[in-house]
């Protein structure tokens, strides 16, 4: 089995601490898209936001809307499995 190349991103916190993440996935859900990070200390959901033909990332600070999002991706990703 090969090791898939997944895409990598380098997200400044807000203490100035730099760290590169996984991009595991990328998902619409309620008129918004989210991008799901790994990196080997910790697992990150963010809202992808556009402005002016550019995109960035924010963080989701309400525990119950993470929650919310996470849980229907795992529900999505239980109904449709990704092939090995």
């Amino acid at each position: 089995m090969e090791d898939q190349v997944r895409d990598q991103i380098t997200i400044e916190d807000e203490n100035g601490e730099v760290r590169d993440y996984s991009v595991e996935a990328l998902f619409d859900m309620e008129d918004h898209s989210y991008a799901l990070l790994t990196s080997n200390e910790d697992t990150l959901l963010m809202r992808v936001e556009e402005e002016e033909d550019e995109q960035y990332l924010v963080g989701i600070t309400d525990p119950e809307e993470r929650e919310s999002i996470l849980s229907a991706y795992e529900i999505a990703v239980e109904a449709n499995p990704a092939d090995d």
